[in-house]
């Protein structure tokens, strides 16, 4: 979606940060579609990806006082709903049994090749994951964080992040196999 005809980002932001209202419902409509591409990464429902949405825009609206200007808004958008999506899967994660995973064997490499399939093919596969290696895998795979900075926003060891992107792959490689 493009930007009411007229309107600039500087100047939609520069509004918002004034708390102009009809200023954020325009940012939020101009925004949507690219938040909940990165929410349904994150979340297994559409529901749960339009809470993290609406909760992330809301962290945007209390916080824009701090958006540097000199900075691209996109990327500063994306951290903050990448953020909340993590955040909301930590509070999930509080209350399931986790198992200590310092010291686990990782699972065997396997020989297929996964970059053999489509990105959209992953995506799909990726739904059948449990959460934790889902969120490992969104993080490293595709957002690009380092097993460390994966630890300390999962509230994990770094030695358990790589585990669970481990088993997330071998998981979407038995996946792709039995499909084929």
């Amino acid at each position: 979606m493009h930007l009411p005809q007229g309107i600039a980002e500087a100047e939609l932001i520069g509004q918002c940060k004034r708390g102009s209202l009809k200023h954020q419902e325009m940012l939020y409509k101009h925004y949507y579609g690219f938040t909940m591409g990165i929410a349904m990464r994150y979340c297994f429902s559409r529901d749960d990806a339009m809470e993290v949405t609406n909760d992330g825009f809301i962290k945007v609206f209390n916080t824009m006082a701090q958006y540097d200007v000199a900075k691209p808004f996109k990327a500063w958008l994306r951290t903050i709903i990448v953020n909340t999506a993590i955040d909301r899967r930590r509070k999930e994660l509080k209350h399931q049994a986790n198992m200590e995973l310092d010291n686990a064997m990782p699972l065997s490499a396997g020989t297929y090749i996964i970059e053999n399939i489509s990105a959209q093919d992953i995506l799909k596969l990726m739904d059948t994951l449990p959460v934790i290696q889902r969120t490992v895998f969104n993080l490293y795979e595709i957002d690009g964080y380092s097993h460390d900075e994966i630890a300390d926003m999962m509230a994990i060891p770094a030695s358990s992040s790589r585990v669970y992107l481990t088993r997330a792959k071998e998981k979407l490689r038995k996946l792709i196999v039995t499909a084929q």
